[in-house]
């Protein structure tokens, strides 16, 4: 049965939303409706949605015009087993002395890494992003130059891979959480984490950034990861400040290249020095020393 996908965009988040609340009343009726952040700089928000039979491109024409879209493009999905060709694809990816990779890959783990097992499924983070790489290579760094956490916090973890790496550099750290506002990442991440015979050393829950009672508690943190989008990496910055311990580091990703400089420059103001820096294709990865 073929599967049809509507794509368009608006300038704003709030216009998005509406429109894809509005286009779950269409008939046919979409089987699911998204909207994203178009993480290419230019602010522009998708409305997506996907389709059992072919859609009204009439009422799909009216509805973006009322809500001032783009007209959708329409096209049919190729009929195909998406997590299969996904695990066929994603080779398992090197970060230093970290090793992520699938099981239908588990013959290829080296000696003497710390190999993490995430399979392909409906969270962001198997490694292969440029983000996600990014934030594993500033980790090993950080351990090369002898950092040691006791308390760990993975702010929109995805697959978890994050706070997992943490939990295997230092089998002796007291606390490592991972949070995420998406029920099917925070699923995911409890299923990684016990797949890789980490339960009772990362504890995965569902939080808007800082704001489950959970995280409050456990901090102040050595270390926190976000690994998210520009946006919520400036809402985060003082709440950055205030969880993350005097010396502590931050790692942060979902960072295009030229809206570095300016996170860098909004956590300076929280007290935040950069150490480092590392551009992957289009993508920067942060690590910043709280000072102050």
């Amino acid at each position: 049965m073929p599967i049809y996908s509507a794509i368009t965009t608006l300038p704003t988040q709030d216009k998005a939303e509406a429109l894809g609340e509005a286009m779950e009343d269409l008939d046919p009726a979409p089987y699911g409706v998204g909207v994203f952040e178009v993480e290419d700089g230019s602010g522009l928000y998708e409305v997506g949605a996907h389709f059992e039979e072919e859609p009204d491109g009439i009422a799909l024409a009216l509805l973006a015009a009322s809500h001032g879209a783009r007209p959708f493009a329409v096209s049919e999905v190729p009929d195909q087993d998406w997590v299969a060709h996904v695990r066929r694809e994603l080779a398992p990816v090197e970060a230093g002395r970290f090793f992520v990779y699938g099981s239908h890959d588990a013959d290829k783990v080296p000696e003497g890494r710390h190999a993490l097992l995430i399979e392909a499924a409906m969270a962001f983070g198997t490694g292969h992003h440029g983000t996600t790489l990014g934030c594993l290579r500033a980790l090993d760094r950080l351990v090369d130059e002898g950092f040691v956490a006791d308390k760990v916090a993975d702010i929109g973890c995805g697959t978890a891979v994050l706070a997992m790496a943490a939990a295997a550099v230092w089998p002796d750290c007291g606390t490592v959480l991972a949070s995420d506002i998406d029920d099917v990442a925070v699923a995911t991440a409890k299923a990684n984490v016990t797949a890789n015979g980490l339960d009772g050393r990362v504890t995965c829950l569902m939080s808007a950034g800082f704001e489950a009672r959970a995280l409050t508690e456990a901090g102040p943190y050595d270390l926190i990861f976000a690994n998210i989008l520009k946006g919520p990496l400036v809402s985060l910055a003082p709440a950055m400040a205030a969880h993350c311990k005097p010396g502590g580091m931050v790692i942060l990703s979902g960072i295009l290249n030229e809206q570095s400089d300016g996170i860098i420059e909004i956590y300076a103001r929280n007290g935040f020095n950069c150490i480092s820096r590392e551009e992957i294709v289009d993508w920067t990865a942060l690590t910043l020393r709280r000072t102050s």
